[in-house]
């Protein structure tokens, strides 16, 4: 398959600044990154934008709108503290302004599915996007209410909006039982961006601490080559990347983290063919 790019995703040396993140990551070979709200909110906006276009880079997702949903400004603790101010106007403001592509969105607090209403809030998110010329990936996570790849797609497709479509982890993929039928046979356009890693076989006990400790594709158990036959079967040709929480990885140095990160992408890449 042939991603329209490769990313280094903000989740991967998410202790490293954006800007000490780019030369490195142009050099391990990606040629996108992606950006959090630490990582520009109390930043000059447009000398970022122009440090990434120096790199030789592009900035593909502004990751995540977490708070979007009736109830989740009211919520409190755990997640609900963390996406309080991930708000939609927030999040694709700052992502306009460092040249992002893409929007994403999240829903992490477990609340109930209700795909009639959660599909208008994010075509809701979607038209506020388009004034952008930004298009808006909802994330599916199984700890959340769009719990798996089917519920991200129904989501997509209730909201009728062309820039609409899904961002694709397959730690979350995995972890909330999502067919590989089911994707293989989606249209390759609604695939927007799509987040690499891999984990042990078993579930963790808690999915919430799960998520942040993942291993590099490759060195788990996860069936990627499935995953990635599959994708590649839909056709897309969505940026893909590697987002991998790893306090191991965090710990060693950003050039030696990131050769090991595109090492990993290109395994995967292999295993599409």
């Amino acid at each position: 398959m042939n991603p329209s790019q490769r990313v280094l995703f903000a989740g991967t040396r998410q202790g490293t600044p954006l800007a000490e993140r780019l030369a490195p990551a142009a050099a391990a070979g990606f040629t996108a990154v992606t950006a959090w709200h630490g990582d520009v909110a109390g930043a000059d906006r447009s000398a970022l934008a122009a440090a990434v276009r120096e790199a030789g880079l592009v900035v593909t997702d502004m990751e995540c709108i977490g708070n979007w949903l009736p109830g989740h400004a009211q919520a409190t603790g755990g997640w609900a503290d963390a996406v309080r101010g991930a708000t939609p106007e927030k999040f694709i403001a700052l992502g306009a302004e460092i040249g992002a592509h893409t929007a994403s969105v999240v829903e992490l607090l477990g609340m109930d599915w209700d795909p009639a209403a959660q599909a208008r809030a994010f075509a809701a998110i979607c038209d506020r996007a388009a004034e952008h010329s930004l298009t808006v990936a909802i994330e599916p996570v199984p700890v959340g209410a769009v719990h798996d790849f089917a519920r991200a797609r129904e989501l997509v497709e209730r909201s009728e909006r062309a820039n609409a479509g899904i961002m694709l982890d397959t730690w979350h993929f995995f972890r909330s039982g999502s067919s590989l039928d089911d994707l293989a046979r989606c249209p390759g356009e609604l695939i927007l961006s799509v987040q690499l890693n891999d984990a042990l076989a078993a579930p963790e006990a808690d999915l919430n601490a799960g998520m942040m400790r993942r291993l590099l594709p490759g060195a788990g158990e996860l069936d990627l080559q499935g995953f990635m036959q599959a994708l590649a079967a839909t056709g897309t040709t969505a940026p893909i990347g590697i987002e991998v929480f790893s306090p191991e990885l965090d710990a060693l140095d950003t050039e030696a983290a990131l050769a090991r990160c595109a090492a990993a992408l290109d395994l995967c890449l292999e295993m599409a063919k």
